[in-house]
This record gives structure tokens, sequence and C-alpha cells, in this order.
């Protein structure tokens, strides 16, 4: 079908997970968890959100009173690792890294 993002194979995954150390893949899903604060949390997600419908391409997220739960997967290719997953991370990556993630008292 055209439009469709090809899935990527087991080999090419692991390569591109090796350049996104906070992701870890569960199935044909890859996944990072963001130590924040609520507010600073819901900050983000809109940070993310702004950056998500600017290239088409969308997480699913879960806010927690101290952290976020990021998953990434491709739904236009039944829900398999595209390449475009990988591209969300790394800009995930960004954003997180310009909210400064880590908690402070």
């Amino acid at each position: 079908m055209a439009g469709v993002p090809t899935p990527l194979t087991d080999e090419e995954i692991t390569e591109r997970l090796a350049e996104l150390p906070e992701w870890t893949r569960d199935g044909d899903e890859i996944h990072r968890r963001v130590d924040i604060r609520y507010h600073a949390g819901v900050a983000m997600i809109v940070h993310i959100a702004d950056r998500e419908r600017r290239i088409g391409h969308h997480a699913d997220i879960d806010l927690r009173i101290d952290h976020l739960h990021i998953a990434v997967t491709t739904h236009d290719a039944d829900y398999k690792l595209t390449e475009a997953d990988f591209d969300l991370a790394a800009r995930i990556d960004a954003i997180a890294a310009a909210h400064q993630s880590t908690p402070v008292d």
C-alpha cells in the first residue's frame, strides 16, 4: 500500500535503540520514562504535542505525579516500529533535555 511506512527489521531496531539509551523496546513499541514534576510534565506534553503535530507522528503519553511514560509505535504501519518512531524518540529526548526533566526538590 502506498504511503504506509516500512517496518524496521529487528537488527535495524537494535541499531537505532543503541543511539537512544533512554529508550527500551517492548514488542513493537519503544518506551521511555521521564522523571519530571507534574506541572513541568504538562508543559513538556504541550511541547511534544506541538512537535508531533508538525511532523505528523504521535506518541502515547501517560502523565503521573512525578513522571511521564512515553510509548511510540507507528499506527499506520500496523503498530510496527518504523524510522519515524526513532526520529520522534530523538526529538522527545531533546525536548526532555530542554525541560530539565530531572526532578528538583
